[in-house]
């Protein structure tokens, strides 16, 4: 049977595929990830009171000035990090929830930096509620990056890369006889 092209006179793309369920439980737990990283700048950010206090005990030197600017310091950079993480963990979950296998990637990654900021940490003292949030986020990660390399993750982002680039493969090449 005769069917027409489209009126639109445009063929139609390839239909994408949904997500598989651990893509979709790594999407999840990403958002998740985000909330614990918000939580704790919140947390932080009521807590800020005790820095000075914390500050002036770790160099009893420092003059007023100098305390207040270490106060701005670290709430800048607390908020600001604190922000980037937010913004990561919503980018990574949207990317990889529509099948881009530079974002599975880049998560990887990020959980790799995270991984080694994590032990650094360790060896430093810190505050216990910090290092239970920190651990609970790494867990997060960890689960999510196991979650993003399964066997039908791998599958639904092979094949959107080939939806992706018209199904001729990353070289956009077409297929041939000596191929």
């Amino acid at each position: 049977m005769y069917q027409p092209y489209p009126s639109s006179g445009q063929m139609p793309g390839p239909a994408r595929r949904e997500p598989p369920d651990s893509v979709l439980t790594a999407v999840k737990l990403m958002y998740a990830g985000a909330v614990v990283n918000g939580l704790a700048l919140i947390v932080g950010l009521a807590t800020i009171g005790n820095l000075r206090t914390a500050l002036h005990r770790a160099d009893p030197s420092l003059t007023p000035t100098q305390l207040h600017n270490f106060e701005i310091f670290y709430l800048t950079l607390s908020v600001v990090t604190g922000l980037i993480g937010i913004g990561l963990w919503i980018l990574m979950a949207v990317m990889n929830r529509r099948g881009h296998s530079w974002a599975r990637i880049v998560a990887t990654v990020l959980f790799g930096i995270y991984t080694l900021l994590l032990l650094l940490g360790f060896s430093r003292a810190g505050a216990a509620v910090g290092t239970l949030v920190s651990l609970l986020t790494w867990l997060i990660g960890l689960a999510t990056i196991v979650l993003l390399w399964r066997r039908q993750s791998s599958e639904y982002f092979n094949a959107q890369r080939v939806g992706q680039t018209g199904g001729m493969g990353p070289s956009r090449i077409p297929p041939g006889p000596l191929q």
